[in-house]
């Protein structure tokens, strides 16, 4: 497919210059529906980005838009803060019902402001809040937002730095495999809190993600966030766990961690739990935590009706009959085979892969060719993006709603930019 780049001088002129995806996906899209995107040209595009994962049932799902569309048509309340309201209501039982009960999850629900960072730095601040300390251990290459608080948190350099200030309160210790197996788990993290030299306040929570994203799709061993959760226990600090981008049955079940068999202490949730692109987060933290005094952190936007309304639509439709996961694991083998096979292919790359469910990534031994493979696919009709801290990742996040027909398509097509940089 030939594709001449548009004209986007009203974007080029008025828009900041802060724009990135854009800059790697150069067309106008007008239309999408599923796992499809269109060009106001006309021209189709796969969707391996979904929203970055805001998207996991698709674009303008059919189930979830009608839900919408008869909610905004019977005049139901759109703005309502923290207020009750109907939608509100239907969402919370709902996901009680579908999603907490039958996993025996003792989580109470808060809705801090609609975006996935919002989430953490309630979270951030209710585990400070509780513990009365101030350090909070993350990871390295973790990636939990873009606010002062989240960017604490965060390893990449390049995004701590647009904080403009010293970002304080947070401590890194490494992620599962950082040190290629050669150290015992968490020996140097033990290690530091025994010693009282050792310069490391004691920490109020740890946070974590169970497959690191925008980190490089890095995943964690179900039996290394068992010794996490168990050292978190022994040393009476909170675990978080950031399901932002990874929970909503990226990973297969519904929470990332319930491989795992562990129940964090805090949980935050955004990206696709409204299932229809519409902002809302969530912060779950166990019952004896909620010490919150009312309003002691709240926002303007933090009851988004519409997105409750989509929210409890995809948790009856995809979430009642328990089919979604199995499905995830199936498409999620079909994308093992064909990067198994295209590893194998391309051999003298030094091409390797790795994932969960239907979130993977492809790196090569030169970290420039995942943005090469990157650009062209998008001039073959698929959407990429990369990750890591060098941008050496390709990043593989297809709805999980797409069909085995289109997944193979998209990979075929993967498969046929990376041959195009040989």
């Amino acid at each position: 497919m030939t594709i001449t780049p548009p004209a986007l001088s009203v974007f080029e002129s008025l828009e900041s210059e802060v724009r990135s995806y854009c800059r790697g996906w150069p067309a106008v899209f007008d239309r999408a529906q599923g796992a499809r995107l269109t060009d106001e040209d006309g021209h189709s595009y796969l969707d391996f980005f979904a929203g970055a994962g805001s998207l996991n049932y698709g674009h303008n799902n059919p189930v979830l838009k009608r839900a919408l569309i008869d909610y905004i048509e019977r005049d139901g309340i759109t703005h309502g803060l923290d207020m009750a309201t109907t939608a509100k209501r239907a969402f919370l039982e709902t996901f009680q019902n579908v999603i907490l009960r039958p996993r025996d999850l003792p989580y109470k629900v808060m809705f801090p402001g609609p975006t996935g960072t919002n989430a953490v730095e309630a979270a951030l601040k209710l585990a400070r809040k509780v513990k009365g300390r101030e350090s909070i251990v993350s990871f390295t290459n973790a990636f939990h937002g873009m606010s002062l608080g989240s960017l604490a948190v965060t390893g990449n350099a390049f995004k701590r730095a647009g904080a403009g200030i010293p970002l304080v309160h947070g401590t890194p210790m490494p992620f599962d495999n950082y040190l290629d197996g050669r150290v015992p788990d968490f020996l140097w993290f033990e290690r530091l809190l025994e010693d009282q030299g050792s310069g490391l306040n004691k920490p109020a929570a740890v946070i974590v993600e169970t497959v690191q994203g925008e980190g490089g799709i890095n995943v964690a061993r179900a039996e290394w966030l068992r010794a996490l959760a168990d050292l978190c226990r022994r040393r009476d600090m909170l675990l978080i766990v950031d399901d932002i981008q990874m929970g909503c049955g990226r990973t297969g079940a519904f929470f990332s961690f319930e491989e795992a068999g562990i129940v964090p202490d805090i949980v935050t949730v955004s990206k696709s739990i409204s299932g229809y692109g519409l902002p809302l987060s969530l912060c779950l933290f166990k019952g004896e935590l909620d010490v919150w005094e009312p309003g002691e952190h709240n926002g303007t936007f933090r009851g988004n009706n519409p997105a409750f309304v989509t929210a409890t639509a995809a948790l009856d439709a995809y979430w009642a009959d328990g089919q979604m996961e199995k499905h995830t694991l199936a498409r999620g083998e079909q994308v093992e085979q064909a990067l198994l096979a295209l590893c194998a292919e391309h051999g003298r790359l030094g091409a390797s892969y790795r994932g969960r469910g239907l979130v993977w990534g492809l790196e090569f031994a030169d970290p420039a060719r995942a943005s090469e493979v990157c650009a062209r696919a998008f001039e073959l009709g698929l959407l990429l993006e990369t990750s890591g801290p060098k941008s050496e990742v390709v990043k593989l996040l297809p709805p999980l709603t797409i069909t085995p027909d289109e997944l193979d398509e998209g990979l075929r097509t993967l498969a046929r930019a990376v041959a195009a940089t040989v």
